[in-house]
């Protein structure tokens, strides 16, 4: 029987043959989730998410696991996504599961649309239609869906970073003058997140919460 590494490495192949046909502007990354730390095993066209071979998972593919979603469904399609690159993607992932239905990996395409949203601004501009609500043109829907957003990490330092202070944001008041209970409020977030699948993930909360990691072992425990 073959291993999850070898049986990931037989989508390599995939991989290479998808952006062969979609081109420089697509970004093609094969993610071994078993291993979020390091996940992606394989990557072509890099340089659009600033990305290489052993960076982190995705703060959307550790929500995908922690939730389970994958469990009712193949594969998530036309989805927004961003890096430090400042360009805008439009992202779609493949699920790999084992015999069991569990995640192992995933297969992910970033389209960077970055100049056609210039192309289109610049059209909207040309085209002033006075009352649009009276023009034929069919209205064309987003090509993403509005519930799924992603941020591509170099690594799992920036990670850990963005998940914190993502949910820090969610807070009027600084870390430091957080009650216990507020405290514990984040912890959970954090962990429905997957922040804690991350190795280093207990340490980094703490710093951040300014509380020790045997505190933060105890939240993890309370809300379990």
């Amino acid at each position: 029987m073959l291993t999850n590494t070898e049986k990931l490495k037989q989508y390599i192949p995939m991989v290479h043959f998808i952006a062969e046909i979609m081109g420089e502007n697509c970004e093609v990354v094969l993610h071994d989730v078993t291993n979020p730390d390091h996940s992606i095993i394989e990557i072509v066209n890099g340089q659009i998410s600033g990305r290489k071979i052993n960076s982190p998972i995705t703060d959307l593919a550790l929500k995908i696991i922690k939730e389970k979603s994958y469990k009712d469904r193949d594969y998530i399609c036309n989805y927004k996504s961003s890096s430090k690159t400042i360009n805008t993607l439009r992202s779609s992932s493949y699920f790999i599961k084992d015999e069991s239905n569990q995640i192992i990996g995933m297969i992910c395409v970033n389209v960077d649309i970055t100049d056609f949203i210039k192309a289109r601004n610049i059209l909207d501009q040309v085209i002033m239609f006075e009352n649009p609500k009276n023009d034929s043109v069919e209205q064309i829907k987003p090509v993403h869906d509005p519930n799924l957003y992603e941020n591509f990490e170099e690594n799992i330092e920036d990670l850990l970073s963005s998940l914190i202070k993502g949910v820090l944001s969610e807070y009027d008041i600084p870390a430091e003058r957080m009650s216990p209970q507020e405290k514990i409020d984040v912890v959970k977030k954090l962990n429905e997140k997957g922040a804690f699948l991350l190795k280093g993930g207990v340490s980094e909360v703490a710093k951040y919460l300014d509380v020790s990691e045997a505190t933060i072992y105890r939240y993890l425990h309370k809300i379990k």
